[in-house]
């Protein structure tokens, strides 16, 4: 039964750090859940600190990403239409590649502001780049937090 639960532990692991990417999955709660599946399941052993601070570090993160990148946008001139249209270029990215991922964010906010909220062409260009730039930032914290927490999934596996 145990094996059971680490294969579900690491499936959340890794659907967490998918979940880092994707917009549709959160993807740091889902990999603090593996972090509970082993603790709990008994195939690894956290201590109650290292818990508290992992619980409070997801919550961080996922608050830090809610409120970080429409900030960085409007730092950067950016309006709502930048927010949306990288959100929209980001899933429309999404069936290409990870590069295509970026480009459509990028290209995304930079449609947003040009027709949207008719920005001039360099205010528009420098909205899309604060956009790129906050879904930079928050999926960056995002990858590095669950990267983690999947190394600390497998590591008692290996021990």
């Amino acid at each position: 039964m145990e094996l059971f639960w680490i294969i579900i532990a690491i499936l959340c692991a890794v659907t967490g750090i998918a979940g880092s990417v994707l917009p549709v999955l959160p993807g740091p709660p889902v990999s603090y859940l593996a972090l509970l599946i082993m603790h709990f399941s008994g195939a690894a052993h956290y201590s109650t600190n290292f818990l508290i601070v992992s619980a409070l570090l997801v919550i961080a993160v996922t608050i830090i990403d809610y409120f970080l990148p429409p900030f960085i946008i409007r730092q950067f001139g950016g309006s709502k239409y930048a927010s949306r249209g990288s959100l929209i270029g980001m899933i429309a990215g999404l069936f290409l590649t990870p590069i295509g991922m970026i480009l459509g964010s990028l290209i995304g906010a930079f449609i947003g502001e040009y027709v949207f909220a008719q920005q001039r062409g360099q205010e528009a260009l420098r909205a899309a780049f604060g956009s790129f730039l906050g879904f930079i930032v928050g999926t960056g914290m995002k990858l590095i937090l669950t990267g983690y927490i999947l190394y600390r999934v497998i590591q008692p596996l290996f021990t």
